[in-house]
């Protein structure tokens, strides 16, 4: 089926997929950036850019916490918008 007719529910899907792809490479941000200013917080407080480090490691975790809650928006209205199994409407087939 191609994009242009596809059911709205098909579209929610595919945009949690994508959603998800992209908290996973977040998270992945997120600890990567935080390792390292870990390891070199001393000699970045010293070129005065550890606050520039640490407001980039909070902004991605802002933005990680909103993919979150995106997903989980996007999960219950697909919810809503699946089809009902066939048969399910009490009727004999």
């Amino acid at each position: 089926m191609s994009a242009e007719h596809k059911s709205p529910f098909g579209h929610v899907n595919d945009t949690v997929a994508q959603l998800k792809e992209m908290r996973h490479y977040a998270k992945n941000n997120v600890e990567l950036l935080t390792t390292q200013w870990l390891l070199f917080d001393g000699e970045l407080s010293k070129l005065k850019h550890a606050g520039k480090i640490e407001a980039l490691m909070t902004r991605q975790s802002e933005f990680y916490d909103a993919l979150e809650a995106e997903i989980a928006e996007l999960e219950a209205l697909a919810e809503e918008l699946q089809p009902a199994p066939e048969g399910a409407d009490g009727t004999a087939q």
